[in-house]
């Protein structure tokens, strides 16, 4: 699992979208995306890479570890921002399949919340107007994704999707491995 979140910029960094003073931390500009299909082309070149952790609640990287797919030709980089690089993935032939994951608003609220929340990502009351927000745009994103190419799918037919591309009838969850 390649979870593109951890390709934000840093805080500081003065190319970061500004909505009001404050960064936009929801617009893809705040995302680095060359950097993440380099890596995506890495892990599929060498079957490892170094990726980068980011603390969302400190605005930074704060360290890196290696991702190795022992052997694994197809692997899952998943996040918010997966639809932006849709293109050039399939334009450098790194692409598998896309998907938009499709689920009811107040399921993804309710989740998403509670992972904030537990990791402390930002305060409270940050999370719960953004958790707002993100609920009533949820239909603008997932229309977004799906016209940057990915797929709307619910949970179960992603998983059954990524069977069929590893020619199996059973995957056991997210630790399986597909392309973004």
């Amino acid at each position: 699992m390649l979870p593109l979140d951890d390709f934000y910029k840093e805080g500081d960094d003065p190319t970061l979208p500004r909505s009001g003073g404050t960064v936009d931390w929801d617009s893809p500009q705040a995302w680095d995306a060359v950097a993440a299909v380099e890596t995506i082309a890495r892990l599929l070149r060498d079957g490892r890479a170094e990726v980068p952790i980011y603390a969302i609640g400190a605005d930074c990287r704060v360290g890196s570890r290696t991702l190795d797919l022992n052997g694994s030709p197809i692997f899952i980089a998943e996040g918010i921002f997966a639809a932006e690089i849709v293109a050039e993935c399939r334009r450098l032939g790194l692409l598998a399949d896309a998907y938009a994951l499709r689920r009811p608003r107040g399921t993804t609220f309710l989740r998403r919340l509670l992972r904030d929340l537990a990791e402390r990502r930002k305060a409270p009351g940050v999370l719960i107007r953004r958790g707002f927000a993100l609920l009533r745009a949820e239909p603008i994103v997932l229309r977004r994704q799906t016209g940057l190419g990915c797929r709307p799918a619910g949970g179960n037919e992603v998983v059954r999707r990524v069977a069929d591309l590893v020619g199996t009838t059973h995957v056991s969850g997210p630790q399986q491995h597909a392309r973004p």
